[in-house]
């Protein structure tokens, strides 16, 4: 019973945190930060918020900082919204899944390039055409 009640519960998490953090909060630090998806730990103590932005790493390290000053009026939010008895310490993670997918993509059009640029021989070394008889 607690695995749908930690997901339903991240899943409100994760919809006002986002309302939160883009119409409350007024931090110039946090620019553009998408929740990618947060994950409750099954005793509802702590809530992972995983996050992206835009920018270099300067500016995430700048974003990172805004966000845990911002860690706890985001938590009072949150429990004024959800009206939990126990609100969950909240952690902000960098998502790296995001900055790996797109290294994997382009990799996979370096590689898609490469082949294209390369001329291809559509004979295999040692077939003939006498082969198909």
């Amino acid at each position: 019973m607690s695995v749908p009640r930690t997901s339903r519960l991240a899943g409100q998490i994760q919809a006002e945190a986002s309302e939160v953090l883009a119409r409350e909060v007024h931090d110039p630090g946090i620019g553009f930060v998408t929740l990618t998806r947060v994950q409750v730990t099954p005793d509802l103590q702590l809530a992972r918020l995983y996050y992206t932005t835009l920018g270099d790493p300067a500016a995430r390290r700048a974003t990172e900082r805004a966000l845990e000053r911002a860690t706890p009026f985001l938590r009072r939010q949150l429990g004024q919204r959800l009206r939990l008895r126990r609100v969950p310490e909240v952690q902000f993670v960098f998502d790296q899944s995001i900055a790996h997918q797109a290294r994997v993509e382009e990799i996979l059009r370096e590689i898609h390039a490469s082949e294209a640029a390369t001329p291809s021989d559509d004979s295999e070394p040692g077939s003939s055409d006498a082969d198909d008889d």
